[in-house]
Protein backbone atom coordinates (compact mmCIF):
# COMPACT_ATOMS: atom_id res chain seq x y z
CA UNK A 1 0.00 0.00 0.00
CA UNK A 2 2.84 2.40 0.81
CA UNK A 3 4.41 1.91 -2.63
CA UNK A 4 1.04 2.33 -4.34
CA UNK A 5 0.34 5.51 -2.36
CA UNK A 6 3.73 7.01 -3.26
CA UNK A 7 3.09 6.17 -6.92
CA UNK A 8 -0.27 7.96 -6.64
CA UNK A 9 1.43 11.05 -5.13
CA UNK A 10 3.97 11.05 -7.99
CA UNK A 11 1.06 10.95 -10.44
CA UNK A 12 -0.54 13.96 -8.70
CA UNK A 13 2.72 15.88 -9.07
CA UNK A 14 2.95 14.83 -12.69
CA UNK A 15 -0.52 16.25 -13.35
CA UNK A 16 0.51 19.65 -12.02
CA UNK A 17 -0.57 19.47 -8.34
CA UNK A 18 1.97 20.64 -5.77
CA UNK A 19 2.43 18.03 -3.03
CA UNK A 20 5.12 18.67 -0.41
CA UNK A 21 7.04 16.02 1.50
CA UNK A 22 5.19 16.96 4.71
CA UNK A 23 1.84 16.49 2.97
CA UNK A 24 2.99 13.09 1.67
CA UNK A 25 3.82 12.07 5.24
CA UNK A 26 0.41 13.35 6.40
CA UNK A 27 -1.23 11.22 3.70
CA UNK A 28 0.58 8.10 4.96
CA UNK A 29 -0.45 8.87 8.53
CA UNK A 30 -4.04 9.53 7.49
CA UNK A 31 -4.13 6.16 5.73
CA UNK A 32 -2.80 4.43 8.84
CA UNK A 33 -5.39 6.19 11.01
CA UNK A 34 -8.46 5.82 8.76
CA UNK A 35 -7.79 2.49 7.07
CA UNK A 36 -8.70 1.68 3.48
CA UNK A 37 -12.50 1.92 3.62
CA UNK A 38 -12.99 3.63 0.26
CA UNK A 39 -14.90 6.80 1.26
CA UNK A 40 -12.78 7.52 4.35
CA UNK A 41 -9.59 6.67 2.45
CA UNK A 42 -10.47 9.05 -0.41
CA UNK A 43 -11.47 11.97 1.85
CA UNK A 44 -8.47 11.46 4.15
CA UNK A 45 -6.07 11.63 1.19
CA UNK A 46 -7.94 14.65 -0.24
CA UNK A 47 -7.65 16.48 3.09
CA UNK A 48 -3.91 15.79 3.26
CA UNK A 49 -2.97 16.41 -0.38
CA UNK A 50 -5.36 19.01 -1.83
CA UNK A 51 -4.91 22.68 -1.02
CA UNK A 52 -7.25 24.09 -3.68
CA UNK A 53 -10.72 22.64 -4.29
CA UNK A 54 -10.23 23.39 -7.99
CA UNK A 55 -7.76 20.47 -8.04
CA UNK A 56 -10.39 18.02 -6.75
CA UNK A 57 -11.45 16.84 -10.21
CA UNK A 58 -7.88 15.87 -11.12
CA UNK A 59 -7.46 14.19 -7.73
CA UNK A 60 -10.66 12.14 -8.16
CA UNK A 61 -9.67 11.00 -11.65
CA UNK A 62 -6.21 9.87 -10.53
CA UNK A 63 -7.62 8.26 -7.38
CA UNK A 64 -10.02 6.14 -9.42
CA UNK A 65 -7.16 5.17 -11.75
CA UNK A 66 -4.79 4.11 -8.95
CA UNK A 67 -7.29 2.77 -6.41
CA UNK A 68 -10.08 1.53 -8.69
CA UNK A 69 -12.47 -1.22 -7.73
CA UNK A 70 -11.03 -4.72 -8.05
CA UNK A 71 -11.76 -6.33 -11.41
CA UNK A 72 -13.24 -9.83 -11.62
CA UNK A 73 -10.75 -12.55 -12.55
CA UNK A 74 -10.50 -13.44 -16.20
CA UNK A 75 -12.49 -16.61 -16.93
CA UNK A 76 -10.34 -19.52 -17.98
CA UNK A 77 -11.03 -20.70 -21.51
CA UNK A 78 -12.49 -24.19 -21.90
CA UNK A 79 -10.10 -26.71 -23.48
CA UNK A 80 -10.51 -27.05 -27.21
CA UNK A 81 -12.38 -30.19 -28.32
CA UNK A 82 -10.42 -32.97 -29.98
CA UNK A 83 -11.71 -33.82 -33.42
CA UNK A 84 -11.04 -37.38 -34.63
CA UNK A 85 -11.19 -38.75 -38.12
CA UNK A 86 -14.17 -41.01 -37.34
CA UNK A 87 -12.13 -44.21 -37.20
CA UNK A 88 -10.94 -44.16 -33.62
CA UNK A 89 -12.92 -42.29 -30.92
CA UNK A 90 -10.28 -42.93 -28.29
CA UNK A 91 -7.26 -41.71 -30.23
CA UNK A 92 -5.10 -38.88 -28.92
CA UNK A 93 -4.30 -35.81 -31.07
CA UNK A 94 -0.81 -37.16 -31.78
CA UNK A 95 -2.36 -40.33 -33.23
CA UNK A 96 -4.60 -38.33 -35.58
CA UNK A 97 -2.34 -36.78 -38.21
CA UNK A 98 -5.30 -35.89 -40.42
CA UNK A 99 -7.02 -33.85 -37.66
CA UNK A 100 -7.81 -30.25 -38.58
CA UNK A 101 -6.00 -27.89 -36.13
CA UNK A 102 -8.31 -26.01 -33.72
CA UNK A 103 -7.17 -22.38 -33.48
CA UNK A 104 -8.46 -19.66 -31.11
CA UNK A 105 -8.63 -16.36 -32.97
CA UNK A 106 -6.25 -13.72 -31.58
CA UNK A 107 -7.79 -11.24 -29.18
CA UNK A 108 -8.70 -7.97 -30.81
CA UNK A 109 -7.11 -4.79 -29.51
CA UNK A 110 -10.57 -3.47 -28.70
CA UNK A 111 -11.42 -6.51 -26.56
CA UNK A 112 -10.88 -6.51 -22.81
CA UNK A 113 -10.04 -9.55 -20.64
CA UNK A 114 -13.17 -8.94 -18.61
CA UNK A 115 -15.57 -8.99 -21.52
CA UNK A 116 -14.21 -10.46 -24.82
CA UNK A 117 -15.71 -8.84 -27.87
CA UNK A 118 -16.95 -5.76 -25.99
CA UNK A 119 -15.12 -2.49 -26.51
CA UNK A 120 -14.23 -0.22 -23.55
CA UNK A 121 -16.65 2.38 -24.86
CA UNK A 122 -19.51 -0.14 -24.72
CA UNK A 123 -18.50 -1.23 -21.18
CA UNK A 124 -18.41 2.34 -19.88
CA UNK A 125 -21.70 3.25 -21.50
CA UNK A 126 -23.48 0.30 -19.92
CA UNK A 127 -25.63 1.86 -17.14
CA UNK A 128 -25.57 -1.40 -15.19
CA UNK A 129 -21.76 -1.58 -14.92
CA UNK A 130 -20.24 -0.68 -11.50
CA UNK A 131 -17.82 1.77 -13.10
CA UNK A 132 -20.61 3.72 -14.80
CA UNK A 133 -22.65 3.83 -11.57
CA UNK A 134 -19.63 5.09 -9.64
CA UNK A 135 -18.90 7.79 -12.23
CA UNK A 136 -22.53 8.91 -12.12
CA UNK A 137 -22.41 9.05 -8.31
CA UNK A 138 -19.21 11.13 -8.33
CA UNK A 139 -20.64 13.48 -10.96
CA UNK A 140 -23.76 13.95 -8.84
CA UNK A 141 -21.67 14.72 -5.76
CA UNK A 142 -19.65 17.31 -7.68
CA UNK A 143 -22.88 18.85 -8.90
CA UNK A 144 -24.30 19.06 -5.36
CA UNK A 145 -21.08 20.59 -4.00
CA UNK A 146 -21.27 23.39 -6.58
CA UNK A 147 -25.04 23.90 -6.64
CA UNK A 148 -26.21 27.20 -5.06
CA UNK A 149 -27.83 26.35 -1.74
CA UNK A 150 -30.74 28.67 -2.58
CA UNK A 151 -31.52 26.52 -5.64
CA UNK A 152 -31.57 23.17 -3.82
CA UNK A 153 -34.80 21.20 -3.68
CA UNK A 154 -35.84 19.08 -0.71
CA UNK A 155 -34.53 16.01 -2.57
CA UNK A 156 -31.17 17.71 -3.18
CA UNK A 157 -30.87 18.53 0.53
CA UNK A 158 -31.57 14.90 1.44
CA UNK A 159 -28.92 13.68 -1.01
CA UNK A 160 -26.39 16.05 0.60
CA UNK A 161 -26.49 14.17 3.92
CA UNK A 162 -23.69 11.71 3.08
CA UNK A 163 -21.69 14.42 1.31
CA UNK A 164 -21.89 16.77 4.31
CA UNK A 165 -20.81 13.94 6.62
CA UNK A 166 -17.74 13.29 4.42
CA UNK A 167 -16.87 17.01 4.35
CA UNK A 168 -17.26 17.18 8.14
CA UNK A 169 -14.83 14.27 8.55
CA UNK A 170 -12.40 16.01 6.22
CA UNK A 171 -12.64 19.24 8.26
CA UNK A 172 -12.14 17.33 11.49
CA UNK A 173 -9.05 15.59 10.10
CA UNK A 174 -7.68 18.93 8.86
CA UNK A 175 -8.06 20.49 12.33
CA UNK A 176 -6.45 17.41 13.90
CA UNK A 177 -3.41 17.85 11.67
CA UNK A 178 -3.21 21.58 12.38
CA UNK A 179 -3.37 21.11 16.14
CA UNK A 180 -0.87 18.27 16.33
CA UNK A 181 2.40 19.55 17.86
CA UNK A 182 5.21 19.37 15.33
CA UNK A 183 8.29 17.35 16.23
CA UNK A 184 10.43 19.93 14.45
CA UNK A 185 9.75 23.58 13.83
CA UNK A 186 12.03 26.55 13.18
CA UNK A 187 15.66 26.41 14.24
CA UNK A 188 16.22 27.83 17.73
CA UNK A 189 19.55 29.62 17.25
CA UNK A 190 20.08 30.53 20.91
CA UNK A 191 19.62 27.00 22.24
CA UNK A 192 21.67 25.55 19.39
CA UNK A 193 24.64 27.83 20.21
CA UNK A 194 24.33 27.02 23.89
CA UNK A 195 24.47 23.29 23.14
CA UNK A 196 27.50 23.75 20.87
CA UNK A 197 29.68 25.04 23.75
CA UNK A 198 30.45 21.48 24.80
CA UNK A 199 31.63 20.60 21.26
CA UNK A 200 33.87 23.62 20.73
CA UNK A 201 31.30 25.68 18.92
CA UNK A 202 30.31 22.96 16.40
CA UNK A 203 26.49 22.70 16.28
CA UNK A 204 26.25 18.93 16.31
CA UNK A 205 22.91 18.93 18.13
CA UNK A 206 20.64 21.63 16.67
CA UNK A 207 17.61 22.67 18.68
CA UNK A 208 14.22 23.38 17.12
CA UNK A 209 11.18 25.28 18.28
CA UNK A 210 8.20 22.98 18.37
CA UNK A 211 4.94 24.40 17.13
CA UNK A 212 2.37 24.21 19.89
CA UNK A 213 -0.96 25.59 18.64
CA UNK A 214 -2.51 28.00 21.11
CA UNK A 215 -5.93 27.02 22.50
CA UNK A 216 -8.76 28.82 20.75
CA UNK A 217 -12.37 29.46 21.74
CA UNK A 218 -15.13 29.41 19.14
CA UNK A 219 -18.38 31.38 19.12
CA UNK A 220 -20.71 30.84 16.15
CA UNK A 221 -23.97 32.65 15.39
CA UNK A 222 -26.10 31.29 12.56
CA UNK A 223 -29.19 32.86 11.04
CA UNK A 224 -32.19 30.52 11.21
CA UNK A 225 -34.59 32.74 9.32
CA UNK A 226 -36.38 31.09 6.41
CA UNK A 227 -34.13 32.54 3.68
CA UNK A 228 -30.91 30.87 4.94
CA UNK A 229 -32.07 28.03 7.20
CA UNK A 230 -30.72 25.32 4.86
CA UNK A 231 -27.28 26.94 4.78
CA UNK A 232 -27.33 27.19 8.59
CA UNK A 233 -28.14 23.49 8.92
CA UNK A 234 -25.21 22.62 6.62
CA UNK A 235 -23.01 25.02 8.61
CA UNK A 236 -23.84 23.36 11.93
CA UNK A 237 -23.53 19.85 10.47
CA UNK A 238 -20.00 20.67 9.31
CA UNK A 239 -19.02 22.48 12.49
CA UNK A 240 -20.50 20.22 15.18
CA UNK A 241 -18.07 17.27 14.78
CA UNK A 242 -15.10 19.70 14.95
CA UNK A 243 -16.03 21.30 18.28
CA UNK A 244 -13.64 19.02 20.19
CA UNK A 245 -10.68 20.84 18.65
CA UNK A 246 -11.46 24.08 20.47
CA UNK A 247 -10.87 24.86 24.11
CA UNK A 248 -14.46 26.06 24.42
CA UNK A 249 -17.19 26.28 21.78
CA UNK A 250 -20.51 28.09 21.97
CA UNK A 251 -23.10 27.85 19.19
CA UNK A 252 -26.08 30.18 18.82
CA UNK A 253 -29.03 30.33 16.43
CA UNK A 254 -30.99 33.52 15.90
CA UNK A 255 -33.89 35.09 14.07
CA UNK A 256 -34.42 38.14 16.26
CA UNK A 257 -32.79 36.82 19.50
CA UNK A 258 -29.66 34.71 20.13
CA UNK A 259 -30.53 31.25 21.46
CA UNK A 260 -27.83 28.78 22.62
CA UNK A 261 -28.03 25.44 20.84
CA UNK A 262 -26.73 21.96 21.61
CA UNK A 263 -26.83 18.60 19.82
CA UNK A 264 -28.63 15.38 20.69
CA UNK A 265 -27.03 12.91 18.32
CA UNK A 266 -27.23 14.67 14.95
CA UNK A 267 -30.25 16.82 15.86
CA UNK A 268 -29.94 20.48 16.78
CA UNK A 269 -31.70 21.34 20.07
CA UNK A 270 -32.30 25.02 20.99
CA UNK A 271 -31.75 25.70 24.70
CA UNK A 272 -34.49 28.33 24.71
CA UNK A 273 -37.32 29.69 22.58
CA UNK A 274 -36.31 30.12 18.95
CA UNK A 275 -39.14 31.89 17.14
CA UNK A 276 -38.81 30.74 13.54
CA UNK A 277 -41.74 32.93 12.48
CA UNK A 278 -40.32 36.19 13.77
CA UNK A 279 -38.99 38.86 11.41
CA UNK A 280 -35.21 38.86 11.05
CA UNK A 281 -33.53 41.48 13.22
CA UNK A 282 -29.76 41.12 13.43
CA UNK A 283 -29.33 44.48 15.15
CA UNK A 284 -31.56 43.37 18.03
CA UNK A 285 -29.73 40.03 18.10
CA UNK A 286 -26.31 41.71 18.44
CA UNK A 287 -27.53 43.95 21.26
CA UNK A 288 -28.97 40.99 23.19
CA UNK A 289 -25.86 38.87 22.57
CA UNK A 290 -23.50 41.58 23.85
CA UNK A 291 -25.65 42.21 26.92
CA UNK A 292 -25.94 38.52 27.87
CA UNK A 293 -22.91 36.70 26.53
CA UNK A 294 -20.08 39.26 26.28
CA UNK A 295 -18.20 37.34 29.00
CA UNK A 296 -17.59 34.53 26.44
CA UNK A 297 -15.50 36.87 24.28
CA UNK A 298 -11.73 36.93 24.87
CA UNK A 299 -8.61 37.64 22.86
CA UNK A 300 -8.47 33.90 22.06
CA UNK A 301 -12.00 33.80 20.60
CA UNK A 302 -12.89 33.39 16.93
CA UNK A 303 -16.41 34.60 16.12
CA UNK A 304 -18.16 33.11 13.08
CA UNK A 305 -21.38 34.64 11.81
CA UNK A 306 -23.41 32.95 9.08
CA UNK A 307 -26.24 35.00 7.62
CA UNK A 308 -27.38 37.12 4.69
CA UNK A 309 -27.51 40.35 6.80
CA UNK A 310 -31.08 41.05 5.70
CA UNK A 311 -32.51 43.07 8.54
CA UNK A 312 -36.01 44.12 7.36
CA UNK A 313 -34.67 47.72 7.27
CA UNK A 314 -34.37 47.82 11.05
CA UNK A 315 -31.36 49.44 12.80
CA UNK A 316 -28.34 47.23 11.96
CA UNK A 317 -26.43 48.22 15.12
CA UNK A 318 -23.04 47.71 13.48
CA UNK A 319 -21.52 49.56 16.44
CA UNK A 320 -22.24 46.50 18.63
CA UNK A 321 -20.43 44.28 16.14
CA UNK A 322 -17.56 46.75 16.44
CA UNK A 323 -17.43 46.14 20.22
CA UNK A 324 -17.41 42.39 19.62
CA UNK A 325 -14.59 42.79 17.08
CA UNK A 326 -12.50 44.76 19.56
CA UNK A 327 -12.91 42.09 22.25
CA UNK A 328 -11.97 39.00 20.21
CA UNK A 329 -9.19 37.66 18.01
CA UNK A 330 -11.14 37.49 14.74
CA UNK A 331 -14.62 38.05 13.35
CA UNK A 332 -15.42 36.22 10.11
CA UNK A 333 -18.76 36.57 8.30
CA UNK A 334 -19.96 33.81 5.94
CA UNK A 335 -22.69 34.96 3.58
CA UNK A 336 -24.69 32.13 1.91
CA UNK A 337 -26.50 34.54 -0.43
CA UNK A 338 -25.17 34.86 -4.02
CA UNK A 339 -22.60 37.66 -4.07
CA UNK A 340 -24.44 39.59 -6.79
CA UNK A 341 -27.27 40.23 -4.28
CA UNK A 342 -25.08 41.63 -1.48
CA UNK A 343 -26.14 45.14 -0.57
CA UNK A 344 -29.42 44.99 -2.48
CA UNK A 345 -32.81 45.60 -0.86
CA UNK A 346 -32.65 45.31 2.93
CA UNK A 347 -29.20 43.63 2.96
CA UNK A 348 -26.87 45.53 5.34
CA UNK A 349 -23.75 43.42 4.77
CA UNK A 350 -21.62 46.42 3.74
CA UNK A 351 -22.50 48.15 7.01
CA UNK A 352 -21.01 45.23 8.96
CA UNK A 353 -18.00 44.64 6.70
CA UNK A 354 -15.71 47.22 8.35
CA UNK A 355 -16.05 45.39 11.68
CA UNK A 356 -15.06 41.98 10.23
CA UNK A 357 -11.64 40.56 9.50
CA UNK A 358 -13.13 38.74 6.50
CA UNK A 359 -16.48 38.53 4.70
CA UNK A 360 -16.58 35.34 2.63
CA UNK A 361 -18.98 34.02 0.01
CA UNK A 362 -20.52 30.69 1.07
CA UNK A 363 -23.37 30.22 -1.38
CA UNK A 364 -22.50 26.59 -2.21
CA UNK A 365 -21.62 23.62 -0.04
CA UNK A 366 -18.12 23.59 -1.54
CA UNK A 367 -17.56 27.27 -0.66
CA UNK A 368 -18.95 26.78 2.84
CA UNK A 369 -16.63 23.86 3.60
CA UNK A 370 -13.62 25.76 2.19
CA UNK A 371 -14.43 28.85 4.28
CA UNK A 372 -14.56 26.80 7.47
CA UNK A 373 -11.36 24.95 6.60
CA UNK A 374 -9.43 28.15 5.82
CA UNK A 375 -10.82 30.15 8.76
CA UNK A 376 -10.52 27.54 11.51
CA UNK A 377 -7.34 25.94 10.17
CA UNK A 378 -5.42 29.23 9.99
CA UNK A 379 -5.80 30.12 13.68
Amino acid sequence: MKTQLLTFIDALRGSGLTVSTAESIDALRATAALGVERTLFREGLASALIKDEADRAAFDALFDRHFGLAKPPRPRAAPAPVHGDGTGAGRTPSATPSMTPHFRPPQSRDETPESPGVTPRETHDDPSSPRTAQQARLARQRSLRRMPIDDMSARDVEECAALVAALARSLRLHLHRRQRPMQRGRLDVRRTLRRSISTGGVPLDPAFRKRRPAPVDLVALCDYSHSVVTASEFFLALLAPARDYFRRSHLFAFVDQPVPISFAGHAMVPDGHLDLYARSDLGKTLVAFWATYHSLLTRNTIVLILGDARNNRRPPRADVLGRIHTAVRRVVWLNPEPQRLWGTGDCAIHTYTRHCDAVLAASTLEQLARCLRDTLGAR
